[in-house]
């Protein structure tokens, strides 16, 4: 009985700190993403092509990502320096704003011919399938290529994709890269 009394104070406290995460704020994450906009552009649209789109990636990915920049679960030579000093609050407040726009993917080719092993999770217009998985729409070739070549030896790590990338041939990954690569967006801004 003390086993389940416990399990029930624990579940309790550990409901309790979800509830306790912070809501994002939209204008103060506007303001945080000025320090985005080189890379990331001020509306989450790449500027370079070896930096993602973010724009339209839902608040749980964003928040994900950079919680793993800041800890060093994930690393980046110029993203663990820029998320070190995020605090909880700001990155709740860069989801919101990020999260805050919309993707729309403009699909020129058969979407029967999108690379098979993606669609499930990323679909056949590289928007997103499920809420932790990036969008794939909007991002380069270069970046897209990048990626998977780093789930693939391991520099990157993901329980998903490391072992769909460890199968990959480097023909796959460009075939891969250059159908979402072509792929044409645009992001706007929600209510």
């Amino acid at each position: 009985m003390r086993t389940v009394m416990t399990a029930i104070a624990l579940g309790g406290l550990i409901l309790a700190e979800s509830a306790l995460a912070e809501v994002g704020n939209r204008a103060e994450g506007r303001k945080l993403a000025g320090q985005c906009r080189t890379c990331h552009g001020l509306d989450g649209d790449a500027q370079m092509p070896v930096a993602p789109t973010i724009g339209g990636e839902s608040e749980a990915y964003i928040r994900n990502q950079l919680t793993a920049f800041r800890d060093g679960t994930r690393e980046h030579e110029m993203m663990t320096i820029v998320a070190r000093n995020l605090s909880d609050q700001h990155i709740a407040d860069l989801a919101a704003w990020y999260s805050g726009h919309k993707i729309t993917a403009t699909l020129s080719a058969d979407p029967t011919q999108a690379p098979q092993e993606c669609v499930a999770c990323h679909g056949a217009e590289g928007i997103r399938q499920m809420e932790d998985a990036p969008n794939l729409a909007g991002e380069t070739n270069i970046y897209i290529d990048t990626q998977l070549k780093a789930f693939r030896n391991g520099t990157r790590k993901n329980d998903i994709m490391s072992p769909i990338a460890a199968e990959l041939t480097d023909a796959q990954i460009r075939a891969i890269a250059d159908w979402y690569g072509a792929i044409k967006t645009e992001i706007t801004l929600t209510e």
